[in-house]
């Protein structure tokens, strides 16, 4: 096997923890860390977080240890009662998490927003449509059209620039891949937000989170995260309980 930048990549852990300590340091902690970072919040903001999957409960998470007061948006609900575990104010509907925010903040908004949600969002049935047409398409012609009038369904990043305040950031975490989804610019525009967004840079980050794993406290709880642990060979199995949301899945180790 070749592994490309192999002298780059791999970091030095301890031997005295767990490897679900470290195990996440590879890519949904600094993922989630950056998310936060790219939030920009004043000391003692309120921070919202769209989505409480594994990324998003981390970024939770971070939020709370950085001295935020986190609002969470989650339709899930043993998401959002393993995030209420870290001190995570939680909601399960758009309208629930905006009231909770306006009261925070005397009906300014969130300083900073995280989507950690992204093109998986649901609550548009048309952009749905056009996703599931492509797939019917020859591979060469379905590709194609998705390079040029892909379109992302945008029910979290409308939320995020509903909730966050005027003059905040919305940081998008989670994927977005569409050529021409469209954009609310008028909001953006009116409301002076500044959106800032990419994948995770891993090794920027994991140096500053090291403490936090190592801390015997486990202040971002990241031995409370696991909800189930198979084989390799059932991996298949695994990526589809997540996907459907099943069994209370929020995150799988595969163990060889």
């Amino acid at each position: 096997m070749r592994v490309p930048h192999a002298d780059y990549g791999p970091i030095k852990v301890g031997h005295e923890l767990s490897d679900d300590h470290y195990l996440f340091l590879s890519d949904i902690l600094p993922t989630a860390w950056q998310a936060v970072k790219y939030a920009h919040m004043p000391e003692e903001g309120v921070l919202g977080v769209l989505g409480l999957g594994p990324v998003g409960q981390f970024a939770a998470r971070i939020g709370v240890q950085l001295g935020y007061e986190v609002v969470a948006l989650e339709p899930v609900p043993e998401r959002r009662v393993m995030a209420a575990r870290h001190g995570v104010t939680v909601a399960s509907e758009h309208a629930e998490a905006a009231q909770l925010i306006n009261e925070r903040t005397n009906g300014r908004g969130a300083d900073g927003v995280v989507d950690a949600v992204g093109m998986e969002s649901h609550g548009n049935h048309v952009i749905a449509a056009l996703h599931k047409a492509t797939t019917y398409l020859p591979d060469a012609i379905g590709q194609k059209a998705l390079q040029n009038v892909g379109l992302d369904r945008t029910s979290a990043l409308n939320s995020a620039l509903e909730l966050v305040g005027r003059g905040g950031t919305v940081s998008l975490s989670g994927v977005y891949g569409g050529a021409a989804t469209p954009i609310p610019m008028l909001t953006i525009f009116d409301k002076q937000l500044t959106i800032r967004a990419g994948q995770c840079n891993v090794r920027h980050w994991d140096q500053d989170i090291i403490p936090y794993v190592e801390d015997s406290a486990d202040p971002l709880g990241v031995t409370d995260l696991v909800t189930h642990r198979l084989p390799l060979d059932q991996a298949p199995e695994a990526y589809r309980m997540f996907q459907k949301k099943e069994d209370g899945c929020i995150k799988v180790v595969l163990q060889p």
